[in-house]
């Protein structure tokens, strides 16, 4: 196991605003992405803790354990082919264009996800933490559908609820905490308005295009590969005068300290260490 540094967050954010370009990381010829930490964001980020918007070709991580947070695929509509998903808990599933897995690891699990030969995903892996009292749970997950996806329309603009809620329209649930993902599509000339819960925190992640995001009485634009994350905002509208492609989520937070090494996250340190001890010794499970 490659050793990761402890990274540490506690205490209630007092900025309102905060962005980033994030972290440009390559493997190999099949992987590229833009990573995007909690760390870069003043603590704006919770519930999330990570995203990473990737393009994958070719199988780059092997099988890999989580544990004490929920890993969340989302698979962008423009993928060719079939992103295959396997884990502990015996899922065996290609993941199609615009699908989402949400495989939560809690106690610990493991998996492993690679393109099909041929394929190219385009997508974001998330990593989205767990309230405290959740964090040591058995390990679950569900795989929803592009076609089970609804849509909203804006002026000009649409978008996939894949999770929560938008303007009237619910998508899936998100498991253990309140959480909206919207896949936003705005056309030249278009606009779209989010009526949401200033009690919650908002991150966008610009993918194609660029947007102008307007919230209470600040305002910014939002290039490809650019996040922002905002505290206190009801209504957040977007638009783009070119067009664009931006995700929004938005999310509850949980306002706890927690300790993150790599792909395990959990309450102290020692859990940490424990957990880690689980997997070496195999008691996380298997992918036959």
């Amino acid at each position: 196991m490659n050793s990761h540094p402890i990274d540490k967050l506690a205490g209630i954010p007092c900025e309102t605003y905060a962005q980033s370009d994030g972290r440009a990381v390559a493997i190999g010829d099949g992987f590229s992405a833009k990573s995007f930490q909690h760390s870069e964001f003043q603590g704006l980020m919770d519930p999330l803790i990570m995203v990473d918007h990737f393009v994958m070709t070719q199988p780059t991580f092997g099988t890999h354990a989580h544990a004490g947070m929920s890993a969340v695929t989302v698979v962008f509509e423009d993928s060719k082919g079939a992103f295959r998903n396997r884990d502990s808990l015996g899922n065996d599933i290609d993941l199609a264009p615009g699908d989402l897995y949400w495989f939560k690891a809690a106690r610990g699990a493991i998996h492993n996800e690679a393109p099909r030969p041929g394929a190219t995903t385009h997508a974001l892996q998330v990593f989205v933490n767990l309230p405290g009292d959740k964090r040591h749970d058995a390990p679950s997950a569900f795989h929803l559908r592009a076609s089970d996806i609804p849509s909203v329309m804006g002026e000009r603009s649409s978008a996939r609820v894949v999770l929560g809620q938008a303007n009237g329209v619910s998508g899936a649930a998100a498991p253990d905490i309140p959480l909206s993902l919207l896949d936003l599509t705005i056309q030249p000339g278009g606009h779209f308005t989010h009526h949401g819960d200033a009690g919650q925190h908002a991150w966008l992640l610009g993918i194609k295009g660029s947007a102008t995001v307007t919230w209470r009485s600040a305002s910014i634009d939002v290039e490809p590969g650019k996040a922002i994350a905002v505290a206190g905002a009801d209504d957040i509208a977007l638009s783009s005068g070119r067009g664009a492609h931006v995700v929004l989520f938005r999310g509850q937070p949980l306002r706890q300290a927690f300790v993150q090494r790599g792909p395990f996250v959990m309450d102290t340190a020692a859990q940490l260490d424990a957990v880690e001890a689980e997997y070496r010794a195999g008691r996380l499970g298997s992918i036959d």
